[in-house]
């Protein structure tokens, strides 16, 4: 219904250029994660630890690309934030958790609040697991033992990496093969 009420700028300009965002920050992500992946597996020192005590927040840029690679780690880090989010509320065991506008009960507040809680404090051990960013924050992440171990940090991008391409190209393809039927069907 929103479609239909929207004016024609918003489906022929507005939907295909959020469309195009989308794929584009995916894309990005994918090969961010994918050129990690090479990293992890030519330099020791593209494990996720801690950063060291003699690099000082300010002085040294945490990206190859300075200012526009420290805010496309931003953009990325808000889009995985976002994507986290939607995934949640998307999967069938927590789609009842939803809130529902003026009947939203006080134990679905809470738990739409332990589960945002849960998903924010993961987002910067998820990114830089995925070696999206290196900065640490201030909760110092980089600690954990198991970010240390190559084995898991690897298939942990590898299975970020297979996965994402995979729902990418499966959404991409059938909205394609979707259309060519609806225009080869019109046609006849």
């Amino acid at each position: 219904e929103l479609r239909h009420r929207a004016s024609p700028w918003q489906r022929n300009l507005g939907y295909p250029l959020a469309m195009l965002g989308l794929l584009a920050l995916t894309g990005i992500s994918v090969l961010i994660v994918c050129f990690h992946v090479l990293e992890l597996l030519l330099d020791d020192a593209a494990m996720p630890r801690g950063i060291q005590q003699d690099a000082s927040l300010g002085q040294v840029s945490f990206s190859i690309f300075g200012s526009f690679g420290a805010a496309l780690q931003v953009v990325l880090i808000f889009y995985l934030m976002v994507a986290s989010v939607v995934g949640f509320y998307s999967s069938p065991l927590f789609t009842r958790l939803l809130p529902e506008r003026q009947d939203t009960p006080l134990t679905k507040i809470i738990g739409n609040c332990v589960s945002l809680l849960v998903l924010s404090s993961a987002l910067p051990v998820f990114s830089r697991t995925l070696g999206i960013t290196r900065f640490d924050l201030l909760g110092d992440f980089g600690r954990f033992n198991w970010l240390g171990n190559f084995y898991i940090v690897f298939l942990y991008n590898m299975g970020f990496a297979g996965l994402t391409t995979l729902c990418l190209v499966k959404r991409v393809s059938w909205a394609i093969q979707a259309e060519l039927i609806r225009a080869f069907g019109e046609g006849q």
